[in-house]
């Protein structure tokens, strides 16, 4: 046997073997949702994922056949005596990839409804630590924001933790925020990529430069390019699971008014709906999404449609694939 061939077969046994897709359909062919809330964020309790809950997405996903449960993230009595809003945020977490980990084992799929983007954290947490048979598996992230969320409390302009979670979630800032969430270890660059950034401050666009993120255009978002593709093919090829990330000021602001944090320039929820469907269908890793910040002012109600709109694409690409899985 040649070096160059038996090196080849070294490397390939030190490499973990890749998780088996998971199936979120019972045996008669029911997708299995659950809408996982998570209301703790860095400033206290938000009513948002309460208000996603129950905005008629559990109708509409009831209507498209599937199986759903509704959690909700809380602190143990002793917890809750903590006064700090970031420790229990970090705590929250911890007890929210837990329950993420769960809905893995039990076969349902996790649609995260999120306070706040520093929720982020916790959820990947429960896939990476979803299969006790393996340990710790490889998670991928696709974040969708117009913000990279991306500072360290050395970059910073505003002080405010939610610039911070994927600096969080990659092992730059906060270890024990990210160690109470159960992230760990950190995400290596090379699994996170971003689509719709376009509003970033200038330290925090020196670590991403000097970082090995990968990044994706509105326009990309927009028509589907096959850059996406390429993207999640690279993740689906690195990783175990894959994790879309999705803050609602990534939307058209015409769509997210109230959102105190809006940008010029976003794709609307109709085109990231036919991105999730597509996705869920194509890619057995693809395994939850989170949406966070759902704006406190919704006139029309339109945030919340859009919410709906983009949970129901997620879901007919996921009943697509696991019709074909049967």
């Amino acid at each position: 046997m040649g070096r160059s061939i038996a090196l080849a077969f070294a490397t390939a046994a030190l490499m973990p073997a890749a998780a088996p897709a998971q199936r979120y359909a019972d045996t008669a062919g029911h997708v299995r949702i659950a809408l996982a809330q998570q209301p703790f964020s860095p400033t206290g309790v938000s009513p948002g994922p309460g208000t996603m809950a129950n905005g008629g997405i559990q109708e509409i996903l009831a209507g498209l056949g599937a199986t759903v449960r509704v959690e909700d993230v809380a602190l143990t009595a002793a917890e809750d005596t903590e006064y700090g809003a970031w420790k229990r945020l970090g705590m929250a977490l911890g007890h929210f990839a837990d329950l993420v980990a769960r809905n893995e084992r039990d076969g349902y799929f996790t649609v995260g409804l999120l306070a706040t983007c520093p929720s982020m954290p916790g959820l990947v947490a429960g896939l990476q630590h979803s299969d006790p048979a393996r340990g710790t598996i490889r998670i991928g992230m696709l974040w969708l924001d117009a913000h990279p969320d991306f500072n360290t409390p050395e970059t910073t302009r505003s002080g405010s933790l939610g610039g911070m979670p994927v600096a969080v979630a990659t092992g730059r800032a906060l270890r024990r925020l990210r160690l109470d969430s159960h992230l760990d270890p950190p995400l290596a660059d090379s699994v996170v990529v971003m689509g719709g950034v376009r509003l970033v401050d200038p330290l925090e666009q020196d670590l991403l430069d000097s970082s090995a993120i990968r990044q994706l255009s509105v326009d990309d978002l927009r028509n589907r390019t096959p850059a996406v593709f390429a993207e999640l093919d690279r993740l689906s090829r690195l990783t175990d699971k894959i994790y879309i990330h999705v803050d609602m000021d990534v939307l058209d602001p015409r769509e997210v008014m109230g959102h105190q944090n809006k940008v010029a320039d976003g794709p609307t929820s109709g085109q990231l709906a036919a991105l999730f469907e597509e996705i869920f269908r194509r890619y057995p890793k693809a395994s939850a999404i989170g949406f966070a910040t759902l704006p406190a002012t919704d006139e029309g109600g339109l945030s919340l449609a859009a919410l709906n709109r983009m949970i129901e694409g997620a879901a007919r690409g996921l009943m697509t694939r696991e019709a074909g899985a049967r």
